[in-house]
């Protein structure tokens, strides 16, 4: 609908509207529906209220919506022609598209719910868009309405079946659901008989030990390297990844990269969808951001350069749009702080340990956290943290050693995988879920505000579990972890399915909670970016995944980057504009004269090239 002041956009999302829970407040209160014109009314057959073009925009039913499930908001008109798609009446609306390039990486940035997954299922045919009309769209009106422009050649090839496209999926726990067996059958029928390549493709992503594993079986980490394979072993035209990198180690990241690099660069069409901003400014040329209201409307920006669309993604300021997306800009250390002992504030340490698991050796070397401390915990999946993090929390006991509490430490776990907290508490909705764990004045404490609004929970409190995405479940249980009372906070991939916006926000309101309480926080996590943006030390894992985990530290930041990136054999570059990380390119002249100087990740260059 158009408006005097521009392009009106009305929405009522459908996962928060909940009908059957409320009075039809939207309704009853709306001016226009009280003096009988329809501006909004009950749809029966969607089973939920709709806007119509009548709506004024006065914004009452935003007010009385007990569970602000609706949006209106003016846009600038001239976009009302770069309407890509909505969800039905007063759905969510897309838009633009990105425009894609063969031999070309794009790169797409954004808060989770603003349409990359529909953007990807557009460009890979799975939907066709209905460009926000009511009418039945065809392929060939799609090809027409992008008459002119770099994306018609795409949809006449994609419609035709001249472009053989993958598409990557983002919740990888969902695949044992639908495919069956063991690593290596499932790989061997997706290579058809290439035994070459499916040879390579082992090889490269290290699938050697899981090869005879059911998939059922398998971890999130070793079911991403599956995903990733099944991928880069069919000949595809169009590559679409959604969140290739969760779950997986740095090095694991850095390997999937080089392989989808490796892949796009004989003329392929590429699009990749991650929040690991270090990650995606190595794979990406192109990066376009996305912009608006989650669950309302996404806007797609022009194309730009990776580290230019990156920089001012953190800087919160779109040049070519003349857009602000955020009130503050996202800023990284370039300094790190020195780690400082003191046996005053000792809250936990411990003597050499030993813990055999499974055929799996851990030994962790002495040490102590102290109190204000947030330890960043870093190393290969497969090598130790989470059995190391299961010792602090008494969940199983060390083989040798001991480890000693300073007075009583009451501790908050949150475990690496979040879905058996859905299946365990499915008919819970989130507000039933924190009283129950938290306790029933959990929205008493001072913490809540900022916990609330940090990671978006009003919208969900009325949701049950089972019905949540991955993002949104980790968001609860993350909430559910802080909100208790304790002195250890240990938080295992608190990150993973969290866009860049709501990992910012995570990152801070821990910061809050360990600074005022003196507490402790023991964060595992794989996104480099964010254990050097949250961390006052680290402690480093190294030795063979799968058979021999060492645990050292904790460091400082300086030193311990430094000696878990010379064994892993990668250095970073400090962009000097935001100070951010960036991955050097193997063998490229900062790399060898980093590795030189043994600065292995805080470098800043004198100037960084595009």
């Amino acid at each position: 609908m158009s408006s005097r002041e521009g392009l009106r956009i009305a929405v009522i999302d459908k996962d928060l509207c909940q009908p059957r829970k409320c009075n039809k407040e939207c309704i009853r209160f709306c001016p226009l529906a009280r003096t009988g014109k329809r501006a909004i009314y009950f749809d029966e057959q969607l089973g939920r209220p709709v806007i119509t073009a009548l709506c004024t925009g006065c914004g009452i039913c935003v007010r009385k919506c007990p569970f602000k499930a609706i949006t209106i908001v003016n846009l600038p008109t001239e976009l009302e022609r770069d309407c890509i798609h909505q969800y039905g009446p007063s759905g969510f609306k897309l838009f633009r598209l990105p425009i894609l390039k063969q031999g070309k990486v794009i790169g797409i940035i954004g808060q989770n719910g603003l349409g990359k997954t529909t953007i990807a299922k557009i460009l890979s045919g799975e939907l066709i868009p209905n460009f926000c009309g009511n009418s039945e769209v065809t392929p060939e009106d799609v090809i027409k309405r992008f008459r002119g422009t770099e994306l018609q050649p795409y949809f006449q090839d994609l419609y035709s079946k001249k472009l053989n496209v993958v598409h990557k999926i983002q919740y990888i726990e969902l695949i044992p659901m639908y495919i069956k067996g063991k690593v290596i059958d499932v790989l061997r029928k997706v290579a058809a008989g290439k035994e070459d390549k499916l040879k390579e493709v082992i090889e490269k992503l290290k699938l050697e030990n899981i090869l005879d594993r059911d998939l059922k079986h398998l971890s999130g980490g070793e079911l991403q390297k599956v995903a990733i394979a099944a991928v880069l072993l069919k000949d595809a035209d169009v590559y679409i990844l959604d969140e290739p990198t969760t779950h997986l180690d740095v090095v694991e990241r850095l390997r999937v990269a080089e392989s989808i690099k490796e892949a796009t660069q004989r003329g392929k069409y590429t699009v990749v969808i991650d929040h690991d901003l270090a990650v995606l400014d190595y794979l990406a040329d192109l990066v376009v951001i996305l912009y608006g209201k989650p669950g309302a409307y996404g806007i797609v920006s022009r194309t730009r350069g990776a580290r230019e669309g990156i920089n001012e993604y953190l800087q919160g300021y779109l040049s070519v749009e003349n857009v602000v997306i955020r009130d503050k800009a996202i800023t990284f250390r370039t300094t790190p702080p020195e780690r400082k002992v003191s046996k005053e504030k000792i809250l936990v340490e411990w003597t050499d340990l030993k813990k055999k698991l499974d055929g799996f050796l851990l030994e962790v070397s002495s040490g102590q956290i102290c109190r204000g401390e947030i330890i960043g915990v870093l190393g290969p999946n497969g090598i130790g943290k989470t059995t190391f993090a299961r010792i602090l929390v008494n969940e199983i006991e060390p083989d040798e050693g001991t480890v000693i509490p300073y007075g009583e430490v009451r501790i908050s776990y949150k475990p690496q995988y979040v879905r058996d907290i859905a299946v365990k508490y499915s008919e819970y909705t989130v507000r039933r879920y924190l009283a129950e764990t938290c306790g029933r004045d959990f929205m008493e404490k001072p913490i809540w505000p900022d916990i609330c609004s940090g990671l978006t929970l009003e919208p969900i409190m009325d949701r049950e579990l089972n019905s949540l995405s991955g993002g949104e479940l980790q968001r609860v249980v993350v909430a559910a972890s802080l909100l208790k009372e304790a002195e250890l906070y240990v938080l295992d991939e608190p990150m993973a399915y969290l866009d860049i916006e709501q990992r910012i926000r995570v990152a801070t309101v821990i910061r809050r909670i360990i600074e005022e309480k003196e507490a402790v926080a023991f964060v595992i996590e794989h996104d480099i970016t964010m254990i050097d943006y949250l961390s006052t030390s680290v402690i480093v894992f190294s030795g063979e995944p799968g058979k021999h985990g060492i645990a050292r530290g904790p460091f400082g930041l300086r030193e311990g980057m430094n000696l878990f990136l010379k064994e892993q054999d990668i250095t970073f570059r400090r962009e000097p504009k935001v100070g951010r990380p960036r991955i050097n390119k193997r063998g490229s002249v900062l790399d060898r004269m980093q590795r030189e100087i043994g600065e292995y990740y805080y470098y800043i260059p004198q100037r960084e090239e595009s």
